[in-house]
């Protein structure tokens, strides 16, 4: 074999078979073949276990598309500004209702004659007390009493006094009669007669002063005992042993006169003109389950400008319960009458006043002012605006607008009993 070997024919090309020729530049030679051209299939790339599993999955996929295109068909876009939306609301067809119209109104329990009771003479230092608060005492009963060791001698000095200006005063006179049965005979001048005719003058009249004085200190020396100048019971006390009572000074007791008690009130300025004296009226106490009746036995004759409040004044029958100073709320009844009543969700409010929506013939949605006369367990009362036929939307009218056009529920029917006036 040489460096350049010959090409041979061998059997196998004469064949027509391929005949490959190692050389010595090389040391393996491609083989050479003829590419197929028929694709692959796909199903022999997936393993065998996952090509029916894959199946069901794009069968379902199909299936679900169908249905969704099926119960969902396209409906036409409508534009923005041309979609209107009717809301749904509830109304509520009110009737007529028995109510008994109420104003209610707080305040406190007062004595009805509340009489303060002090020292009205000297400055003294009280030496006894005698009642207590809670007391009932009579007219001229022993309260209180102030030390009187220095009006007492005045009061004697001036009791003897007064008998040496009346043994003075005796003489006097009598001196002067004496003068005057003389007078005819001459025996004393009409000079001596003039001066013990004065005399006798000036002796009655310091007869008149030692008296005036002695009075003066057995008023002083009353006033050193505090009475009470009325019945009643003794609301509050204030003096105490060893306290300096001053006249003018803070008053030492309160007495309520015959225990009489009463409520003191203010009372709103539209509320005051439906009230009228001797209206009944009951009153009920923080912690107390019964309420005490009473009627109304004062009004207020002005209003105040900065409250707009009136007083009002509920007489009450004597009780232990009620204790002056008693927080309390009171109710007068104004009477019964026949009056709409409305949730109140349905009654709104606004600069104007109050007012409610109700649905008119076209169920289209119109405001009606109305006039609230009172709250009840059942709604609001009301006392003019509404007949108890419309229908009156019972929630979310704040979010309607005048005229707007609604859809409504069934009506609701009014109360057992009591049907709506025929129109």
């Amino acid at each position: 074999m040489g460096t350049n070997p010959e090409h041979l024919v061998s059997a196998q090309e004469s064949r027509g078979e391929p005949v490959t020729w190692i050389g010595r530049t090389a040391a393996y030679a491609p083989v050479t073949s003829t590419p197929t051209s028929t694709p692959t299939d796909i199903a022999s790339l997936l393993p065998r276990r996952l090509l029916p599993i894959g199946v069901a999955i794009v069968a379902m996929a199909l299936v679900a598309a169908v249905l969704w295109r099926v119960t969902h068909p396209r409906t036409p876009r409508v534009p923005l500004a041309e979609q209107q939306s009717i809301p749904l609301i509830s109304v509520i067809v009110p009737g007529l209702t028995p109510v008994t119209s109420t104003v209610t109104f707080t305040g406190a329990i007062a004595a009805r004659y509340d009489m303060p009771i002090g020292n009205d003479g000297d400055t003294g230092r009280i030496v006894g007390v005698f009642v207590e608060a809670g007391d009932h005492v009579e007219r001229g009963q022993l309260l209180a009493r102030i030390d009187d060791s220095i009006i007492v001698p005045q009061t004697k000095r001036l009791e003897a006094a007064l008998e040496q200006a009346k043994a003075q005063a005796a003489l006097a006179a009598a001196e002067y009669r004496r003068a005057q049965g003389v007078e005819a005979a001459g025996a004393l001048s009409a000079e001596d007669i003039e001066k013990r005719h004065a005399t006798a003058i000036t002796d009655a009249a310091n007869v008149k002063v030692v008296e005036a004085q002695l009075a003066e200190a057995q008023a002083r020396l009353t006033r050193t005992r505090i009475v009470a100048p009325i019945a009643g019971t003794v609301l509050t006390r204030s003096a105490e042993v060893g306290q300096i009572a001053n006249p003018g000074g803070p008053a030492l007791f309160r007495v309520a006169s015959g225990g009489e008690v009463e409520m003191r009130g203010q009372l709103a300025e539209q509320d005051l003109a439906q009230v009228k004296v001797g209206d009944p009226a009951s009153v009920r106490l923080s912690g107390l389950p019964q309420a005490f009746e009473g009627r109304v036995r004062l009004l207020g004759a002005v209003i105040d400008p900065q409250t707009r409040l009136g007083e009002i004044r509920i007489t009450l029958a004597a009780d232990p319960a009620l204790r002056p100073g008693a927080f309390a709320r009171g109710t007068v009844s104004l009477g019964k009458a026949m009056r709409p009543v409305v949730p109140q969700t349905a009654v709104l409010s606004d600069s104007a006043g109050s007012y409610v929506f109700v649905i008119n013939d076209r169920n289209r949605a119109e405001r009606r002012a109305v006039q609230v006369a009172d709250t009840s367990d059942q709604g609001v009362i009301i006392a003019s605006g509404l007949n108890g036929t419309e229908r009156v939307v019972s929630t979310a009218a704040g979010f309607l607008r005048e005229g707007e056009e609604v859809k409504t529920t069934a009506g609701v029917a009014p109360p057992a009993g009591v049907a709506p006036p025929a129109s």
